[in-house]
């Protein structure tokens, strides 16, 4: 494993798990469970990063590594007896993808002032679109164990 990879993994996962604390205070998360809300903020994002490094896009990456953060969020909620939501939404929070975001409203902020070109019209929809699958992959990640898991009728 390349050196440079793993301490700038290491740094993602330890900067993803701020933010992921963060938002769990917001949500009035117990003091008991902030631990495991930060190491799922740093699952997921050290996972995403490494999928990404490995090749695979970020929309991709974005689902397994919210998938991966809610199987582990019902496995924490079964063991500590609460609600997965208490470790996993904070979790993602840290995935969320601002910096399309704000390309996008940049790029409208440009058409706006100055008049449209193809170029900006194509930074817009590009980073847009990166922001609607990015932000569907990790709600469809989320509810991944709702639909496997909690399912009356079997899948098949």
């Amino acid at each position: 494993m390349d050196l440079n990879f793993a301490s700038a993994a290491a740094q993602e996962a330890l900067l993803a798990s701020v933010p992921a604390v963060g938002f769990a205070l917001v949500f009035n998360v117990p003091r008991q469970a902030l631990v495991y809300c930060a190491l799922g903020g740093a699952l997921g994002r050290g996972l995403r990063f490494s999928l990404m490094h490995a090749g695979m896009p970020i929309e991709w990456s974005s689902l397994a590594a919210a998938a991966v953060i809610s199987f582990v969020g019902v496995y924490w909620a079964q063991r500590f007896r609460a609600h997965p939501k208490v470790f996993t939404v904070a979790a993602v929070i840290p995935m969320i993808p601002g910096k399309f975001a704000f390309t996008a409203m940049l790029a409208m902020c440009e058409i706006n002032a100055g008049g449209m070109t193809p170029l900006l019209m194509s930074t817009m929809v590009t980073s847009l679109l990166k922001v609607v699958f990015i932000t569907g992959s990790l709600a469809a990640g989320l509810a991944m164990p709702g639909l496997l898991l909690y399912r009356r009728s079997p899948v098949v």
